[in-house]
């Protein structure tokens, strides 16, 4: 079943275009309306996303305060802590090098 679609004319910039000429050259995209429609949904995503933590967030603060800059300070050590440390060998062997 074919979903229907709409027509739209934009202007984009020559780069952008390019990617997604290289993306279908290279077999990662049946065609460039099909590219920039897949970019247009990961945009309405995160956009869905940013809302939904902006929302969690001012629930969280309507409830328990404002969060303050030493809390945010805390969080980031926190993560930092628990983060995987990773060397540059580890790195290499990721890109596929020796």
């Amino acid at each position: 079943m074919r979903i229907n679609k709409e027509r739209l004319t934009v202007t984009v910039d020559p780069d952008l275009v390019q990617a997604g000429s290289d993306a279908v050259a290279a077999g990662r995209a049946e065609s460039l309306s099909a590219w920039v429609n897949l970019a247009l949904a990961e945009r309405v995503a995160k956009e869905r996303r940013l809302r939904a933590m902006g929302e969690a967030i001012a629930a969280y603060e309507a409830e328990f305060g404002p969060i303050t800059a030493d809390e945010l300070a805390a969080q980031q050590r926190a993560d930092r802590g628990s983060a995987p440390i990773v060397t540059k060998t580890r790195r290499a062997r990721r890109r596929g090098a020796s």
